[in-house]
């Protein structure tokens, strides 16, 4: 189309702009023509004036309702070009009316197909109005979404279609703040639809049930098998008194209502407060869902009626027992004094913390005591880990009940006053922070098993990663983290062993095992067992597992020393390997360790013995294939070991301290080949070097590479130094002083497998890093794999964001090349276009 077409309304006023003719005027008053013919002019000409009065009006209504509407609307033809548009849209789009009337629908839409036309006039043609969800554009660019509602008009004689666009930027922005305020409220929220089937329950409501990701929840709204309802008073509450269905069954709020929640399985009792809200849809009667909103009230329930009673009775540490449901509940005082692994729910299990005949006597006096009589007894007992105690414990019947149930007192810890002396002597054989044995007492503990001449096992026990949460966390965390790892350990050996902290974040148990050779293998998978639960912080999770090293008598050893320096060794083995699993010691494991201490002294004098070398794997232009640069990979032949995998042979450098001295001479290298290749008239090469956390605190890096390029005559950016995400939660004020030192120096910063570790985005923005380069792991699985997809669009987005270089490593195929290109990933390296090269094999290649 040359423009845009007319306004139809202006061609029903006819030519002139809708004047009266001015030969029918002069001929109404033509004197020579008869009366009547006269009179029949006139009425003609006042007809047609009246006429183009209705048809300026009928025009003037339609531009002002036309541009009154304030979301755009906008008039299409069949084949999809624009013929009007409103002020409203002229606004929304940015754009003058010339530059959208006459152009097609794609100038607003252009994630349109091109047959996008075809499904809205089918249901035009269907009497019904098409409604579709689209991002229109603006002249700058800019996408925001719409709700288009189509109709059918007849304009100017032409089928055409009216569209109006709703702004949903508005409802998409509280949409988001919306989740957002349900995932952060520390109250439990839980919405469910008309038939009491779950739709959303929030992370609060999640974490308060203890309900995983699998939980069955069943569809009518009721609670899943493993739980019970309970009313205030301790009886089951039936589904349809459950607040969320009396609000839909009722249609009006219930308040602050408590309820118990009890888990069979657990024997746990919670007690929750719910408010619920029916919620109605527009011209509904009835609620179509309902938001259930809770807090854990379960403290204040259960201490509020203790408070009064225990503080009339000295409030040491409160319990109370409920003769007729059997159920105990204690303080936390009062299960601390008992320092159980699990604290007593019942009578019985308490009395089972007592010495018999004790326990014998506090049943007797739960038995006699009634409202006017009381009972008041000093009685020792056993801890889990078979130290004495003493407690006194104070009790009565409820007072003004008639007929009361329960049975309340007081527990107080009286053991220092009856044993100080043994007390003192406990405690010179424990560790003071986590109450288990001490070194000293294991050895002799050790020592006094092996003269019985029965046969005895030794387990080594290493906590893995407890260095991470120790340096992240600080050493208050670290050791909490310790002492909840030796409660662990007293409910995974129980009375089968003995159990010691040996140091730091390692641990020794030991059993006798002539009457069952089993028993060492059963302990360790009871331990490990143990350990697959992560350790929680505040909100944090950390996963911290064992490795553990076994050695028995006599086989491993008849002394004390040597089965503990075995079962180390066993232990370290272990940790080298897999971590988090069991490893016995054997002669073989001996010389394969005595390998490993050869392959280490072989290691460090592999770079004097000119046995490294580097390749050069080339980094190329993913859309074009242009090589753009390399990255520097060291390869190790060793005389009398052979060609050694560069993964082996890193980690174990990393180790012992030598990739230090290694990752030197690698910048060396990479700097005399580049400055070799300029001088052959290949110009500078941009070559990227890994260099490792421990080069980078271990040696005044900045200083080594100002060096280098001076030496070689080469300017910064012929460099790149990839870094693991190590550096992101590590920042030290010196690391973040080397980087800022080496981008004054033109060397480009990378992070090197981006998304295996940290991640910390927080940590990322405060570094002068360039680029990140994605790891291997992640783009190996795509475009097939959903979670490898969603990690790669989701680094590409961090790079984006944070304007940051992408490099793409691990390209095996075009299938994976064409989907990173996609994803805008500009550069890429793998076996697709090369694997690492010879310097001369890749001088060829530039």
């Amino acid at each position: 189309m040359n423009g845009p077409p007319p306004d139809p309304l202006s061609k029903a006023s006819g030519e002139g702009g809708g004047t009266v003719p001015a030969e029918l005027e002069a001929a109404a008053r033509d004197g020579s023509l008869p009366a009547d013919i006269r009179r029949l002019l006139a009425r003609a000409a006042d007809a047609l004036r009246a006429a183009s009065a209705d048809v300026k009006d009928a025009q003037t209504r339609y531009h002002a309702l036309f541009h009154a509407v304030p979301d755009p609307v906008s008039v299409i033809a069949a084949d999809g070009t624009v013929l009007d548009l409103n002020r409203a849209g002229m606004a929304a789009y940015r754009r003058p009316r010339h530059e959208i009337v006459g152009q097609p629908i794609h100038v607003l839409n252009p994630d349109l197909p091109e047959e996008h036309m075809g499904p809205v006039l089918e249901a035009l043609d269907r009497g019904e109005t098409y409604v579709i969800e689209v991002s229109n554009m603006r002249a700058d660019g800019t996408r925001f979404p719409v709700e288009v509602h189509s109709a059918g008009v007849d304009y100017d004689g032409r089928r055409c279609v009216v569209a109006v666009a709703r702004d949903l930027s508005r409802r998409r922005e509280a949409e988001v703040r919306y989740h957002d305020l349900l995932e952060q409220i520390d109250k439990g929220i839980v919405i469910q639809a008309a038939d009491g089937s779950l739709l959303h329950a929030n992370s609060a409501a999640l974490r308060m049930l203890g309900v995983g990701e699998g939980t069955a929840v069943p569809r009518d709204g009721s609670l899943p098998a493993q739980w019970m309802a309970l009313r205030a008073d301790g009886s089951e509450l039936p589904l349809e008194e459950y607040p969320s269905m009396r609000a839909l069954q009722e249609g009006r709020v219930v308040r602050s209502t408590v309820l118990g929640l009890f888990h069979r399985e657990q024997r746990r009792l919670l007690w929750l407060s719910v408010t619920s809200i029916p919620h109605y849809s527009a011209g509904g009667d009835r609620p179509d869902q309902v938001l259930s909103m809770f807090s854990d009230v379960t403290g204040l329930k259960r201490d509020s009626a203790l408070f009064d009673r225990v503080q009339a009775l000295a409030s040491i540490g409160g319990w109370e027992w409920d003769r007729a449901s059997g159920q105990l509940y204690l303080t936390r005082e009062a299960a601390h004094i008992l320092d159980r692994a699990r604290a007593p729910d019942s009578m019985d299990a308490m009395l089972a913390c007592l010495q018999a005949p004790d326990a014998a006597r506090l049943r007797q006096a739960l038995a006699d005591a009634g409202e006017a009589t009381g009972f008041d007894l000093d009685l020792q007992g056993q801890r889990a880990d078979g130290r004495a105690f003493w407690v006194r414990v104070i009790g009565e019947r409820g007072r003004g009940v008639a007929g009361s149930a329960l049975v309340t007192g007081t527990l107080q810890d009286i053991t220092v006053s009856k044993h100080g002396e043994h007390t003192l002597r406990v405690a010179a054989r424990s560790d003071p922070l986590t109450g288990l044995l001490n070194r000293d007492a294991m050895l002799a503990e050790i020592d006094g098993l092996l003269a019985g001449a029965q046969p005895v096992a030794v387990l080594y026990i290493d906590l893995d990663r407890f260095k991470l949460v120790n340096d992240v966390l600080g050493h208050a965390a670290g050791d909490d983290l310790l002492a909840t790892a030796a409660q662990r350990l007293i409910r995974a050996v129980g009375d089968d062993g003995q159990i010691a902290r040996f140091g730091g974040d390692e641990f020794l148990v030991v059993c006798g095992c002539g009457d069952d050779p089993a028993r060492p293998e059963r302990l360790a998978d009871a331990i490990l067992d143990a350990f697959a639960v992560g350790f929680g912080f505040g909100n944090d999770e950390f996963v911290v597992t064992a490795s553990i090293g076994l050695a028995r008598s006599p086989e491993d050893g008849v002394d004390a020393q040597t089965l503990i320096q075995h079962a180390d060794a066993a232990m370290y083995e272990s940790k080298r390997r897999t971590r988090n699993g069991r490893l016995a010691y054997t002669p073989a494991l001996a010389q394969s360790q005595r390998d490993r201490l050869q392959f280490e002294t072989q290691l460090r004098h592999a770079a004097d013995n000119q046995e490294f070398h580097l390749v050069y794997q080339p980094q190329v232009d993913l859309g074009s294939g242009r090589l753009v640069g390399a990255e520097a990979l060291i390869r190790w032949r060793s005389e009398r070991l052979g060609e050694m995998r560069p993964d082996h042979f890193i980690a174990q450098a990393e180790g012992t301290g030598d990739i230090v001295r290694i990752g030197d001479w690698v910048l060396r290298e990479a700097c005399r080949q580049v400055a070799a290749w300029h001088d052959d008239g290949l110009g500078i090469v941009r070559v990227a070097v890994n260099v490792s956390y421990r080069q980078l605190l271990g040696s005044d890096l900045m200083a080594s590479v100002r060096g280098l390029l001076r030496e070689f005559d080469l300017p910064g950016d012929a460099l790149e130094l990839e870094f693991t995400e190590r550096v992101l939660i590590e920042d030290a004020p010196e690391t973040l002083g080397n980087f800022a030192a080496l981008r004054a120096l033109g060397v480009s910063l990378a992070i090197d497998d981006f998304g295996e570790g940290y991640s910390a985005l927080n940590y990322l923005r405060r570094l002068p890093i360039q680029g990140l380069k994605l790891s291997p792991m992640f783009v190996s699985g795509v475009p097939d794999n959903q979670s490898d997809v969603a990690v790669c669009e989701a680094v590409a987005g961090i790079a984006r964001s944070l304007r940051l270089a992408l490099v793409a490593e691990g390209i095996e195929n075009e299938a994976q090349r064409r989907f990173l290109l996609e994803l805008g990933v500009p550069v890429g390296q793998g076996f697709l276009f090369a694997p690492g090269l010879a310097p001369a094999d890749f001088a060829k290649r530039l």
